[in-house]
């Protein structure tokens, strides 16, 4: 199904910036010849409705410090920035009622889990009071597929049950979500997280609550203080529940994976990782555990119970406001949708005119140029490019690169002949790549030209050069699968 929408699309993209990375990798195939990073498959990252998501308390926080208008263009820096200007009392307020009222949707849905299992009135009024107001609250809510990897909290036991147990700076845990029915390991997931909340010393900080709907995801989303992601990377295609987090102030921690790739800093949350990727899945999930722990026990708590004087946590305060800056100024829906119109719908619209008016003459066109280009294609033929100096450069330094082609029937007009070069990564391999456009110096005659170009060095290493010929056109021409050609080593 890819390969025929690409057949008939104009505009390929990913969802987030490291989902048109994997997508490029993904189907490098459905490109023969064409190298990864030049695979015409680009990214729009998604963005949440900020209205539909925010809280009623920092709604109407911004209302009075942000303007009426706010929820219009959220995505605009003079809009945004008003931020800063909202108290810190005030913001903490609100944020504790949105805790409060997580905690109260809780326990009234944990009352309904065990009335539906008739548990004796001891356990329906244990469950009544489950979750303190008052203590770091850490929320998980999603799709259980294996690869988001709700396990990775649970792979050292007594030392999660420390974190929770701790007299000091407890911390409890609200996990939601559903599994696909014929999934069977991502149901294990939520059996293993449903027996360790059933042990007696964390029972009252740690759940699970059933029939995940958006009911249970604004709550979360709204009410706690962290929202935990942990997926393996790159299997994460962009992910939003975090950007809707932190709209509401709420930290993330998160392996470096999908949007989070994009919108992590020092100053919005924390990331797990710095976005290594293990063939290894088994270490992986052990050093990554371990890195969770570690960021839990040493940043984490630390600053959330961080009151000097028994005063507000400024310091994470002050990260929950940028938290929110950063998801209203570049991942609300508004920006995402401005990107696909003037990125892709606006210049479909008007390239849809210009094919069809005059009838159709510039489709037909097109069509005849295709025809003519995969008919005489594979007479194409080109040499290794020549440079003008075999003495060491240095940097800044211009030398001249000429190469033979043999064009056949086809015109110089109707190709692109480039030079493609970069400093070396492997023998085979460039590290970046680079193209300069090659003109023609001289015409042999019977199809055969000598193309040229200067070429100017700004970087010191080894380089790799080759040259290759592509058609000349829009990206519909320009990037049809197979009309590629590279110099002959």
């Amino acid at each position: 199904m890819f390969v025929l929408g690409v057949r008939f699309a104009q505009y390929l993209n990913g969802v987030s910036e490291l989902h048109g990375r994997v997508a490029r990798r993904m189907w490098s195939h459905a490109w023969p010849k064409r190298s990864e990073d030049e695979i015409p498959i680009t990214h729009v990252t998604n963005g949440v409705h900020v209205p539909t998501w925010i809280s009623y308390e920092f709604a109407l926080l911004f209302e009075r410090y942000l303007g009426p208008d706010w929820s219009i263009s959220p995505w605009k820096k003079d809009i945004s920035k008003r931020i800063e200007e909202i108290y810190n009392e005030e913001l903490w307020r609100a944020h504790e009622m949105n805790r409060s009222r997580l905690i109260r949707t809780c326990r009234e849905l944990m009352k309904q889990q065990y009335q539906r299992r008739n548990a004796p009135k001891a356990v329906m009024d244990e469950v009544e009071a489950v979750l303190d107001q008052d203590i770091l609250t850490i929320g998980f809510a999603r799709r259980f597929a294996s690869y988001k990897r709700a396990y990775l909290l649970l792979m050292d036991p007594e030392r999660l049950e420390a974190i929770i147990t701790s007299k000091t700076h407890p911390v409890q845990f609200i996990f939601s979500g559903k599994a696909h029915p014929k999934d069977r390991e991502g149901k294990d997931l939520i059996r293993q997280l449903i027996l360790f909340s059933q042990k007696k010393g964390v029972r009252h900080r740690f759940i699970f609550l059933e029939n995940y709907d958006p009911h249970i995801a604004r709550h979360l989303i709204q009410g706690a203080d962290v929202w935990l992601n942990t997926p393996r990377r790159p299997y994460e295609a962009c992910g939003t529940s975090g950007m809707k987090a932190a709209l509401n102030g709420v930290l993330n921690i998160s392996t470096l994976d999908g949007w989070w790739a994009e919108g992590y800093s020092e100053s919005t949350g924390w990331c797990i990782g710095n976005g290594e990727e293990y063939s290894d899945h088994k270490y992986q999930d052990a050093v990554e555990s371990q890195a969770l722990y570690n960021i839990l026990e040493n940043d984490v708590i630390p600053l959330f119970y961080e009151r000097k004087n028994g005063d507000l946590p400024l310091q994470w305060i002050k990260m929950m406001k940028a938290a929110m800056k950063m998801a209203m100024l570049r991942f609300s829906s508004h920006k995402m949708v401005e990107n696909y119109g003037k990125r892709f719908y606006l210049p479909a619209a008007s390239r849809m005119r210009g094919l069809v008016e005059n009838e159709a003459a510039e489709a037909k066109r097109l069509s005849r140029q295709l025809d003519r280009l995969k008919a005489h294609w594979d007479n194409i033929q080109i040499k290794s490019p020549v440079m003008n100096s075999k003495d060491p450069l240095h940097t800044g330094a211009t030398v001249h690169v000429t190469a033979e082609v043999h064009l056949g029937q086809l015109m110089p007009h109707e190709v692109s002949v480039d030079i493609y070069y970069g400093p070396l990564k492997t023998v085979e391999t460039l590290q970046t790549s680079n193209t300069e456009k090659m003109t023609v110096k001289e015409d042999r005659g019977n199809g055969n030209y000598v193309y040229g170009c200067d070429l100017t060095l700004n970087r010191t290493g080894r380089y790799g050069f080759t040259c290759r010929v592509t058609p000349q056109g829009d990206d519909w021409v320009k990037f049809t699968p197979g009309l590629v050609t590279w110099a002959i080593p």
